[in-house]
């Protein structure tokens, strides 16, 4: 679900077919303006639904690329919690934007003027999980300090100056088969690569 120059996102499969459900989120309340930014896909792989998302930066903050994101995550809210309200297996993954708690970043002080780490995303991001979802990195590494992007500045990477932004939120249904989550930093130090790393999870079907 693919947009030029900016936004996209994809679900690719090697261990069944790809029953696409949904493409964009719902409208939360009439008048919503259309989701024309390629941001969210679902589909149904294996017996779980899976939500690929990727959440809008939100800077420069604030402002209305800022307004954009906190109504944006509001829509992301009432679709999570009607997944879980249909009991099914269900996971969201994708670059969410938001940093969560200090534990999640490199000195926090250098980031409080940013978008992905201001008090009202880190808010609706806790809201969100406490719906019931399980975060999966941190579930099964509560302790670590685990990074998932490192920018483009300082020699971030070899400095492990890094955030996590990248998650995967299991639903009460699927987070009893969680077996292993990771983040594969060797992607990261390739030449010319993306300023993320991949975020993985594994789970029993």
């Amino acid at each position: 679900h693919g947009q030029k120059a900016w936004n996209g996102v994809a679900i690719l499969s090697r261990v069944g077919e790809v029953c696409e459900t949904r493409r964009g989120l719902p409208k939360i309340v009439q008048g919503d303006p259309d989701d024309s930014h390629s941001r969210y896909l679902e589909a149904a792989v294996g017996g779980i639904l899976i939500g690929n998302l990727y959440l809008p930066n939100g800077n420069p903050w604030p402002g209305p690329k800022f307004d954009y994101k906190l109504a944006w995550m509001d829509r992301l809210h009432v679709h999570a919690q009607a997944l879980l309200d249909s009991g099914l297996p269900a996971m969201l993954i994708g670059d969410f934007n938001v940093i969560p708690t200090t534990q999640d970043v490199y000195k926090p002080e250098r980031w409080v003027k940013d978008a992905l780490f201001s008090p009202q995303a880190r808010a609706k991001f806790e809201e969100l999980v406490g719906q019931g979802w399980t975060d999966a990195l941190r579930h099964l590494h509560p302790d670590e300090r685990i990074y998932s992007f490192w920018p483009y500045w300082r020699n971030a990477f070899e400095r492990d100056a890094g955030i996590r932004i990248d998650h995967a939120l299991l639903s009460p249904a699927l987070a009893p088969r969680l077996k292993a989550a990771g983040v594969d930093r060797t992607p990261r130090g390739w030449d010319k690569t993306s300023d993320h790393a991949p975020m993985w999870v594994e789970v029993a079907v």
